[in-house]
């Protein structure tokens, strides 16, 4: 049911229901307890076109593909491409779907993903569409908060951070608004959440409030993730200058959370967060890397498997 209901691919957290939520983290799970390489995708061809940089998402999806069988083509920057010449995103989807199983594409405009999926005969992965969204991460970042010892329903998650640009944070959103649970979004006034994002999770009827400050919510979190701010995305420099440095979370603040309280990034980390935390057990960025692998996966798999 899966690979037909997402047959062109995974392009929005918009997507997924609970039950398509809960059956991936079931297969990543899998994945974790099976060998490390098999054959599965033997003889597929996975294209990964970044035009824009990556270092997680892409190799990941590159090291998930090798260790179920399959192989890799593309490139990691749109100036090596057709594109650079004025080659339209359809032209190169349609070029390429000759040459592959199944294409992951991340790209600097949003809504990339969704046109390149219309001219596709494989499936298109979403790795990260301009400011829109990034549904890979947050099934990957659900995978994570599981995986270590928390659940869901019921939780305290706080989101902090570039919540107007941050696409890992817009697919986040969207896939928690699927659980009972209270979601609190910290962010200076000029990077607080889309009004078409909030409009979307009060239909959904998700609990949540908006804050500037994380201090006085902290010891009520079970988890926070935090975000850089985007310098890419900002088209005004003066208005990043002024919000760049606006949380840095330290040592003084993790002595103030609860014993089961993580904190997550989706990296990369720019200052947000002080390094003297990265060995505490509370501390699981770096987790949520290694989760890029079985959520990854269970993804190739479900798509690209006979």
């Amino acid at each position: 049911m899966f690979k037909e209901k997402f047959q062109e691919g995974i392009i929005s957290a918009r997507d997924f229901t609970r039950d398509d939520i809960e059956y991936i983290l079931a297969k990543a799970r899998k994945m974790m307890t099976h060998e490390k390489n098999s054959e599965l995708l033997r003889g597929k061809i996975l294209a990964t076109l970044f035009f824009e940089p990556s270092t997680r998402t892409r190799l990941s999806f590159e090291s998930a593909m090798h260790r179920l069988g399959g192989s890799v083509i593309g490139f990691s920057s749109g100036d090596v491409s057709s594109i650079k010449k004025g080659e339209s995103i359809a032209d190169t989807i349609r070029t390429v779907e000759n040459y592959s199983d199944g294409i992951v594409m991340r790209h600097p405009l949003e809504g990339a993903a969704k046109m390149a999926s219309r001219f596709a005969k494989v499936p298109i992965i979403n790795a990260g569409s301009g400011s829109g969204e990034h549904p890979t991460q947050a099934l990957l970042d659900l995978l994570t908060i599981t995986e270590e010892g928390l659940k869901l329903d019921g939780l305290n998650i706080g989101i902090m951070g570039d919540l107007k640009y941050g696409r890992t944070v817009h697919s986040l959103a969207v896939l928690l608004s699927n659980y009972e649970l209270n979601v609190y979004f910290i962010s200076p006034k000029e990077l607080m959440l889309r009004n078409r994002d909030k409009e979307f999770l009060r239909q959904s009827q998700i609990k949540f409030k908006e804050a500037t400050q994380y201090r006085d919510i902290l010891s009520i979190l079970d988890v926070l993730y935090i975000t850089r701010i985007q310098r890419e995305r900002f088209a005004d420099i003066e208005e990043y200058e002024r919000v760049k440095n606006f949380y840095v979370f330290t040592e003084e603040d993790l002595a103030q959370t609860k014993d089961e309280f993580k904190i997550m990034h989706p990296l990369p980390r720019i200052n947000e967060i002080s390094p003297e935390i990265d060995n505490s057990h509370k501390a699981i960025y770096f987790k949520q890397a290694f989760y890029g692998i079985p959520m990854r996966k269970a993804l190739l798999a479900e798509l690209l498997a006979d």
